[in-house]
Parts: structure tokens; sequence; C-alpha cells
């Protein structure tokens, strides 16, 4: 039983005998995976950096709403393909030329592992009383070995967190409720446009993250499962535990002050209260920051495997491969995690911002490429061939997806570099929106010049299915982004 829980599948295509589960996985998975700490300091930042509590909450839900539209569009990728996300990036860049979008996807990856250790570690060192250094690498081996487990353990994982974390953040809600006046904290409805934007850019940004591996997550599901509903299940999901979470944050972080600033996983807890209650919040956030540190460090490994592959060729992994690579994101991540914990709340927000300017355009090729190009029609035996119809290098995509990360940089806004052009937007970042509409405009105009390539339908190799099923309910990339 144990050894059948272990999967055995790395980028290979899942055939249809191993698919399973319905699109409402999702949801449960997405839910879980934001309703977590990191994302409730996500939302205080807008408040920490300049907004009021009013408009950043509205701010906030915009960007998740938007980013996480685009989020969805890759996930309803997974029931179709059968692939984990950036493998499917071979056909847009090239078997080779994918490497280049895939080394910035890992050290994202390592980045969202540090960051999320960091708390993690304050909170199971409260919990065994062996402190925070002590914590982050408890916290990261077990990380290690339910990333190595793989899928259904992951899925499993979501299921209990959605329930627990939703149960406590309730309890959490009614405690701060109780103890601020929230007319009082939204009263002031001064808007400011710079620090609007700023808001969406944070939610944006943390949906957007998810894109080069969301699909990792949906691709068991049956072909015939509708690409609708894992659209409307994944965005649901994510939306609402994101948007929640930051909420939280940003009524805290307006409350507490000093308080939530110097220790935002005490403040939450002394919240909630002591003795087994408190116990029970640093088990909380334990389990929430594990549930979105188990997807980072499986789509780390992902992305590795899909590199190094694309070079040798290779498309199964031994048991024993599988682990090596899962250390490596996980022994990565936790000596990140130990250099930067000192100074966390700065240097998250600038890595959130700035991984942003990476993410837009590769979610903007990929997405016009999937939807409008393309149209879900794809050679997965060539995307491990570089001599095959998608070659080894595609230098158009590679031209504009340096293109659509150089012209963001003007309205750029970190604390270590700032464009020319956001004064005169009077402060504001827009750099992500230039980020998603330029690339997907010139990829547009370029990629339908030539669509030799493009197969008459989806074609599986032998060993995935004998024939292709049709997907009646898949969204149409206008029907889809229209109701995103």
């Amino acid at each position: 039983m144990a050894d059948s829980l272990v999967e055995r599948r790395s980028i290979d295509v899942v055939p249809d005998s191993e698919r399973h589960g319905s699109a409402f996985s999702q949801f449960t998975l997405w839910l879980g995976a934001n309703l977590q700490i990191t994302a409730v300091v996500t939302g205080a930042l807008a408040v920490v950096l300049g907004g009021g509590a009013f408009w950043s909450i509205i701010g906030l839900l915009v960007g998740n709403l938007l980013g996480g539209a685009v989020m969805a569009l890759h996930s309803a990728q997974g029931p179709k393909l059968g692939l984990p996300q950036m493998i499917q990036s071979r056909a847009q860049f090239g078997v080779k030329g994918a490497v280049i979008p895939l080394l910035l996807v890992i050290v994202m990856y390592v980045g969202f592992f540090a960051s999320g250790s960091v708390l993690a570690g304050q909170a199971v060192g409260e919990l065994t009383h062996l402190g925070d250094t002590t914590g982050i690498i408890v916290f990261a081996a077990l990380t290690g070995v339910m990333a190595t487990v793989g899928y259904r353990v992951i899925h499993a994982l979501g299921r209990v967190a959605s329930v627990v974390c939703a149960l406590a953040f309730v309890y959490l809600g009614f405690r701060l409720l109780d103890r601020i006046d929230l007319a009082d904290v939204l009263s002031d409805r001064a808007f400011g446009l710079p620090m609007f934007l700023l808001a969406v850019s944070l939610s944006a940004s943390w949906q957007l993250a998810f894109g080069p591996y969301v699909a990792d997550y949906s691709r068991y599901l049956p072909r015939t499962t509708s690409g609708r509903a894992t659209f409307w299940w994944t965005l649901g999901g994510s939306a609402l535990g994101s948007q929640w979470s930051m909420t939280f944050g940003v009524l805290v972080a307006a409350t507490a002050g000093g308080a939530f600033l110097t220790s935002q996983v005490g403040y939450v807890v002394a919240l909630g209260g002591t003795g087994l209650i408190a116990s029970f919040l640093y088990f909380v956030i334990a389990l929430g920051k594990l549930t979105i540190n188990v997807l980072n460090t499986y789509g780390g490994f992902m992305s590795m495997v899909t590199g190094v592959s694309g070079f040798r060729g290779r498309r199964t992994l031994s048991r024993r491969g599988r682990a090596a690579y899962i250390a490596v994101i996980m022994v990565a991540g936790t000596v990140v995690a130990l250099l930067g914990k000192d100074s966390f709340l700065t240097s998250f927000k600038d890595f959130l911002l700035f991984l942003l300017t990476f993410f837009t355009p590769w979610s903007a090729i990929n997405l016009v490429d999937y939807y409008l190009i393309s149209r879900e029609r794809y050679d997965i035996g060539a995307l491990s061939d570089p001599n095959g119809r998608y070659g080894a290098w595609r230098w158009d995509a590679l031209a504009v997806y340096g293109i659509g990360i150089l012209i963001q940089l003007p309205f750029l806004v970190t604390h270590f570099y700032t464009g020319p052009l956001v004064a005169p937007l009077g402060g504001a970042d827009i750099s992500w929106i230039i980020g998603l509409a330029v690339p997907a405009l010139l990829y547009w105009l370029l990629a339908r010049r030539d669509t030799s390539h493009i197969p008459d339908r989806t074609l599986m190799p032998p060993e995935a299915s004998a024939e292709e099923s049709p997907d009646p309910g898949a969204p149409s990339a206008a029907r889809t982004v229209r109701s995103g």
C-alpha cells in the first residue's frame, strides 16, 4: 500500500489508465494552499507600505481575481495534456530553449520555499521548544518527504488543510473583530492610485507565481474533465483562500502596528489565545505552510527535471533520482531561509514583485500559444525531441520573452530599483500589466505567421492513450478570458 502511494511519474505524460479525481480537487488544494501565514503577510504589506485598509482590500481583490484567472487558465491545460506545466513550454520556446524561463522558475521555488520556511520554522520552533533554526530544518525535512511521496499525498494534504485552516481563520477572524472597531478601520476612504496599484500588484504577483506549476496538480484528472470546471474550481479556491488571508492581514496590520511587524507568527497566535489554543494555532500555521511548501518543492523538482531532460533526452526518472532532485531544492531553500530569516518582511516584498517581472511574459506567451495559436493541439512526443517539430530553440518566442522582461523595467518599483517612468505615474507600479499585454500581442503577431508545426489534433504517445477524447467543456480563450 505504501509503495503504491509513492508517485512514479515525473515529467512523462500521465496515461489515461492512471487518471483519477474530479475538478473539485483543485478547489480544496488551492484553498488550503492559500489559507496560510505568508498570504497574511502579503496582505499586510499593502498597509505596511502606506495604503489604507479600505482600498487595500479592494486592490487585493482585483489582483487576486485578475492574477487568479491567468493562473486558472494554466490549470485547465493539465487534464488535456497530462503533463507538468513547464514541459509544455517547450512548444513555445523549444526543447532546449525552455530552460531559460525554467532557470528563473527554479529560483522562484527556492525563494518561496525559503520564505515559507522562515514563518513555518517559527511555528515549529514554538511547538517543539527547539527554536527557529531547528524549526526551519525540521520543517524542511518534512516537506521533502511529502514532496517525494508526491501527487496523492499533496492533494490529501490540501483537503485536510482546507478544512483545518478555514476553521482556524474563522476563529481568528472573530477574535480580531472582537478587538477592533471595523467601521473605524475602514473609515478612511481616501484613494491613492500608487498604493492601490501596489495592492493589486502584490496579490496579482502572488497568483501569477503559481502559474508555472499549477497544471502539475491537475494533470492526473481524466482527459474528459471539463476545462471550464477546472478553471473555475482552481480560480475559486485560490482567489477565495488568498483574499481571505490577505484581508485578515490588512486588518491586523492596520490595527496592530509594530506588534505584528516584530513577530508575525507570534502576534497571530497571541490573538487566538494561550495554552492548547496557542499550540493548535502554531500547528495550523505549520500545516498551511507545509501545504504550499510541498507544492513549491514538488514544482521545483519538476522544473529541474524538465530543464535537465531537455539536454539529456530522458523522460522517466527513478525514485532515487526523484529523491535526489527534491533534496537539492530542500537544501537550497533551507540555506536561504537560515541566511535571510532576520530580514524577512522587506526581502519578501521585493522578491515577490521582482518575480512578477519574469513570469508575466512567460504566462502571456504560454496562454496565447495554447488558446489562440495551437488551440490546445500539441504533439506530446515531440516535446522531448530537439530535432522534432518544435526544435531545440525557438528564437522568436525567446526574443519576445526577453522584450517582455525589458519593457517592464521602466515601470518597476522595488526597494533596490525604481524605473524612470514610475515618477510620472505618481509612483504606481504597472509593470505587470505591461508584462502581460505587450508579450501577448507580440507573440500572437509573430506566431500566427507560421503554424505549420501545429498538428491537426493533440498527438499522444502510444503509452498514454490509443485515441484522443474530445473535451467539449474545455474553455476557449475568448470565452474563458471574458468569464475570468
